[in-house]
């Protein structure tokens, strides 16, 4: 699995009700604070940030806008 970049849009994977989150929300990394654990800040249509939180690689997924890239 290809470690997730600066910038990359992610969604989440599980609700976090404590944060006020549910599964599926977007949010984009703006820090990669370990190799393993991102800031991610969730913002809403007006780009006003409501969220912003450390979160682990398996708590997310990174979405992709374009088709992967198949070997040659």
């Amino acid at each position: 699995m290809k470690t997730p970049q600066l910038l990359d849009v992610v969604a989440l994977i599980e609700d976090l009700p404590d944060r006020g989150l549910q599964q599926g929300q977007v949010g984009t990394i703006v820090e990669i604070l370990t190799p393993e654990a991102f800031e991610v800040e969730f913002s809403d249509n007006d780009g006003r940030a409501y969220a912003m939180l450390a979160l682990k690689q398996s708590q997310f997924i990174v979405l992709h806008y374009e088709p992967a890239q198949l070997p040659s």
